[in-house]
């Protein structure tokens, strides 16, 4: 959805990373559909190795990278105690520290090149606490933590590259099939892709959707700890929208986008 809303605002390359091929090569064929150039690389966001070996086929194809979107992500909806070892592992190497080794790698070229714009896409789950998403909401944390001071060395260094965080509530994909928000609608992936698009395009520093998410910090920071939890978790229903989570059978990759 992203990729094809860039293609849409005329972006002069595209390339498409995810570890489904098949997925991968449908997707930029709609962008080539639309009009402009695409790429796809096959990468495994769980490997570091293969991270790199990504980063250099990015690079046989494209000289520079102007913008980079930091999009991969799974989640595994459960009480932390019934969460095996491995899936733990998972969700903070794709979650969390694919996005730092990927950015890692192309970083450099971007200082070279004194310009960049790098997203990074965290949840609104990494601002508040959420039951049966606590890894998930652990691995979000660290990476508002990561992005934010990223940004600031950035700024410090005056490197001329920009750093946006998005932290959208939950997005009505079946990443999150069965999530019930009884007062906040889940967004639509469509209205995400537009708003990380523009955000991008404004140079914006955070892009939290819906409105009421930019309040959170705000409320977080002044009211007691218990008040905070009676509001959100029972005045808002948040602390109960993953009860009915289904989600996908297995745990699934998102498409990072690199342009």
């Amino acid at each position: 959805m992203l990729a094809l809303e860039a293609a849409k605002k005329k972006a002069a390359y595209i390339i498409i990373l995810d570890i489904n091929e098949q997925a991968g090569i449908n997707v930029c064929n709609e962008i080539k559909t639309a009009g402009t150039d695409c790429s796809f690389v096959k990468v495994d966001l769980a490997s570091q190795s293969s991270i790199a070996e990504a980063v250099e086929n990015i690079y046989a194809i494209m000289p520079s990278i102007d913008i980079v979107i930091n999009n991969a992500g799974i989640v595994i909806g459960k009480l932390f105690q019934d969460h095996q070892n491995d899936e733990i592992e998972k969700t903070i190497s794709i979650n969390l520290n694919a996005p730092m080794y990927l950015t890692h790698k192309i970083l450099p070229g971007m200082l070279k090149n004194k310009g960049g714009h790098i997203v990074n896409v965290a949840s609104a789950a990494g601002m508040a606490a959420h039951p049966k998403l606590s890894v998930y909401a652990a691995s979000k944390w660290g990476m508002i933590g990561w992005s934010e001071s990223l940004r600031l060395e950035l700024e410090q260094a005056n490197a001329g590259i920009r750093v946006t965080t998005v932290t959208p509530y939950y997005i009505n994909t079946g990443m999150f099939k069965g999530v019930r928000s009884p007062i906040i609608p889940l967004l639509k992936p469509e209205v995400v892709a537009k708003k990380i698009i523009s955000a991008i395009e404004k140079n914006k520093i955070f892009s939290r959707m819906p409105g009421l998410v930019y309040a959170m910090p705000f409320f977080k920071g002044i009211l007691p700890q218990r008040w905070f939890d009676a509001i959100v978790g029972k005045v808002f229903g948040v602390y109960g929208a993953m009860n009915f989570f289904e989600g996908r059978q297995q745990p699934e990759q998102k498409n990072n986008e690199i342009r």
